[in-house]
């Protein structure tokens, strides 16, 4: 890690200002920053202009994985991301499970020269599974793999076992930002940043205005020190006070993802796609998801989308080992954008994943500090390292405690069969909810006690019981519909949200006090963009299905034609149909010639 530091002075906790820290961005590594800073003591203040995981960290491969890929280039984000990986499971157990991955080699000469050279590459990976727990590697024959995986093809010299660590990143996002609030800090969700204010004598940072995005209610919040953790939007965080964006420059790096409807393997398979890029399919909790690409964007980050080209492009590269998958049904396609160091030159994917904080006393501007760079796998040693850089600033005696204290629901196991038992609910159920809640489950199950009739399955794919929307509405900062999605993962299986979307935005009025109609505005709208991001990997039957299903549901909610939502079925279905017709087409082509 670098760390850009100016030589200015520094203030002791100032008795003029509201708070002594502002983080922006409610990202992993934004919440990270809080629940360490608080922790040590100091008063925190987080605002987050959408949702907690709404970018990258939401958005990901869902792996605190030590960096294979990086040994050669980056060793030392390779031992930062295992040794972190073995903190984090320490203080939340709950929240990650073991991934075996298979690495099959063709028996074709490449593959016949990498495969001997392959073996000494993982016993090098071997020296840092340990820090991880992880288990070392296994060298397998052709047999042997497809004992394990079956439906793996081609002619194949051999292969490799390792294993890596899977967690949801949103709920990761979600117990650092509860954890920060329990010791103080004050986070607001749906709240924009519009200024940075500096002094115009010495540059200091003296406030920040920010706004409310839902009611357009602004404020002024008075502070010395503003840490901007806004990930790829770094630059344009930055220049609201005044900075140009290449003070924190980052080159954004597009991740897209296809999400299949259940487990297709219980082992993730690595594969190569057509022009060498290492690529990944992976059993993810109760489904299946492949990636992902790395490919520079400069478009909307608030409007990351995958394209149909790009989920081509994926399935192909797995197909090649994995022909199966041409069978799945996908059910949705997901992307993110990494603020990845910038360096001109290099491809996308041998980009460093280094972190680095910049500290902008450099430009002008003392008490402004980015972070940029990073992974999810090390996130909280990032936390860290800004947070001393707080506590110095501060002159603050506490040192970092955060991979030692565990995170809300990490102190304890629970049973989730006998949960289950206790509150009469499917076992798969309870089993899904003490994932994603820890210990605190038994605060719901508190909740089922009181009010019985909250056990009631409202998404049955994940499954999803009323309880546990209510909590989320009220204990995790959750305000709509899209918002209990990312938290519970409430319609983000097969059915879509298809018939569990229109009960959720009742409940999500009735708590949040809004009008009726606004919870059915908020399901509908949740339908559409669900509708959006699974239309690109859909087949011309499927494309029909969704465009008709769309719009029974939006007229059973009495909401209007969403043009996005049919306009993107509608051209996945002439997509699909022009990619039927294309061996015809091309055999007719090779006849005529």
């Amino acid at each position: 890690m670098t760390i850009l530091l100016s030589s200015a002075a520094r203030p002791a906790r100032r008795a003029d200002t509201d708070v002594d820290v502002v983080v922006i961005g409610g990202g992993v590594n934004g919440v990270g920053v809080a629940r360490d800073a608080s922790q040590r003591g100091l008063r925190v203040a987080l605002f987050e202009r959408n949702d907690l995981a709404f970018g990258a960290s939401g958005n990901s491969s869902g792996m605190i994985h030590g960096g294979l890929r990086y040994l050669t280039s980056d060793p030392q984000v390779t031992e930062k991301s295992c040794r972190d990986s073995g903190h984090i499971q320490a203080i939340a157990p709950h929240l990650l499970f073991r991934i075996p991955f298979l690495v099959p080699f063709e028996n074709a000469r490449h593959g016949r020269l990498l495969y001997p050279l392959a073996d000494a590459f993982f016993e090098a990976y071997d020296n840092y599974q340990p820090l991880k727990r992880g288990k070392p590697h296994a060298r397998l024959t052709p047999d042997e793999l497809r004992r394990l995986e079956p439906g793996l093809h081609g002619d194949l010299v051999g292969g490799f076992s390792f294993d890596e660590w899977g967690i949801d990143g949103a709920r990761l996002c979600v117990a650092n930002a509860v954890d920060a609030i329990e010791r103080g800090a004050k986070v607001y969700v749906g709240h924009t940043v519009e200024r940075i204010e500096r002094r115009e004598d010495t540059g200091e940072v003296v406030a920040v205005r920010y706004r409310d995005r839902t009611t357009g209610e602004g404020g002024r919040l008075r502070t010395s020190t503003v840490v901007n953790a806004t990930g790829a939007w770094s630059p344009i965080t930055s220049s609201l006070a005044g900075l140009p964006a290449a003070s924190s420059r980052v080159r954004p790096g597009k991740g897209v993802h296809v999400v299949f409807d259940r487990r297709l393997t219980n082992y993730a398979i690595m594969a190569r796609t057509i022009d060498g890029r290492q690529i990944f399919l992976e059993p993810w909790e109760n489904m299946s998801v492949i990636g992902t690409t790395d490919d520079d964007f400069y478009g909307d980050l608030d409007q990351v989308r995958a394209t149909s080209e790009e989920v081509r492009y994926l399935v192909q590269g797995i197909a090649r080992v994995f022909p199966q998958i041409h069978e799945a049904r996908a059910i949705g396609t997901f992307a993110g954008v990494r603020p990845t160091l910038y360096a001109f030159g290099p491809t996308e994917d041998a980009l460093s994943r280094e972190h680095q904080i910049v500290d902008h006393a450099a430009h002008g501007a003392p008490g402004l500090y980015s972070m940029i760079g990073g992974k999810l796998a090390s996130f909280r040693l990032f936390a860290e390292e800004m947070t001393d850089v707080l506590s110095r600033r501060f002159d603050l005696g506490a040192r970092c405690v955060t991979h030692t204290t565990a995170l809300p629901g990490g102190d304890r196991a629970v049973d989730a069969l006998a949960l289950s038992r206790r509150m009469e609910i499917d076992a798969v159920a309870a089993r899904r909810l003490v994932y994603r809640h820890g210990s605190r489950a038994l605060r719901i199950e508190e909740r089922v006690r009181q009010r019985p009739r909250e056990a009631a399955t409202v998404c049955p794919c994940e499954p999803v019981i009323e309880a546990e929307v209510r909590y989320v509405l009220r204990h995790e900062l959750a305000r709509s519909v899209a918002d209990v999605a990312r938290r519970t993962r409430l319609g983000l299986g097969a059915c879509g949200g298809m018939r569990c979307a229109a009960r959720c935005g009742q409940i999500v009025a009735q708590e949040l006090s809004l009008p009726p109609r606004e919870g059915m505005r908020q399901a509908a709208n949740f339908l559409s963009r669900q509708a959006v991001t699974r239309a690109v990997a859909l087949g011309p039957e499927q494309a029909r299905q969704e465009a008709l299903a769309i719009a029974s549901v939006r007229s059973e909610l009495g909401a209007p034609a969403d043009d996005e939502a049919a306009a993107a079925c509608e051209d996945a279905d002439r997509r699909a149909q022009r990619a039927a017709r294309e061996p015809e087409e091309r055999a007719w082509r090779d006849r005529s010639s």
